[in-house]
């Protein structure tokens, strides 16, 4: 099921500028050539559009890169009112976390290879800094899955294989969308 199909309206800003990663490398060349700053930009205006047109209320998600983006997205853009991060953390120059204005759940695998970016010893360090800023939070780090754990579909599974970051676990999935779905509906619905 997609976030829309959750029964909220969805807006992917292209960060690309229409290019495509249509495999692993094309992906991890775009994604190593991404202007951050500009990329929250680019979040910050569809935020901005949404409440615009219609959306009272307004949360920014993502995985991976998305996930670091939407830790800086709460930090950075004003018009967020919630943020779910997938397996992500911003550079500090990018973004503080303490400085976060919108609540903040985030979810890791606790075998995440990703040192400094989506490993379990950084989403502890993520989880005590929100804490010590008293930054509504939650952060779930999810035993026997690694980076990519929400990416449920046929290629991405064999690709996790393929990679090293082990088996598909469902559960974890599951629970982590329930936990989505909750968080939104107490920032976004309320």
């Amino acid at each position: 099921m997609t976030i829309a199909q959750k029964g909220y309206r969805a807006l992917i800003p292209d960060l690309y500028r229409g290019k495509l990663g249509l495999d692993a490398a094309e992906a991890q060349h775009l994604m190593e050539g991404l202007d951050w700053p500009g990329a929250v930009a680019d979040i910050a205006a569809s935020a901005k559009w949404l409440k615009e047109h219609g959306s009272p209320k307004v949360g920014v998600t993502g995985f991976c890169m998305g996930g670091a983006l939407t830790i800086a997205s709460a930090v950075r853009i004003p018009e967020v009112d919630a943020a779910v991060c997938f397996y992500g953390i911003p550079p500090p120059e990018l973004a503080d976390p303490t400085q976060a204005k919108a609540p903040v759940q985030a979810h890791f695998g606790q075998n995440d290879p990703m040192k400094g970016f989506s490993d379990a010893e950084s989403a502890k360090a993520l989880e005590e800094k929100l804490q010590k800023a008293e930054v509504p939070s939650e952060v779930y780090i999810y035993p026997n899955v690694a980076h990519a754990f929400m990416n449920a579909s046929p290629e991405g599974i064999e690709r996790k294989k393929e990679t090293g970051f082990g088996d598909h676990h469902q559960e974890a999935v599951d629970l982590a969308w329930s936990r989505f779905e909750a968080w939104f509906g107490k920032y976004l619905k309320a």
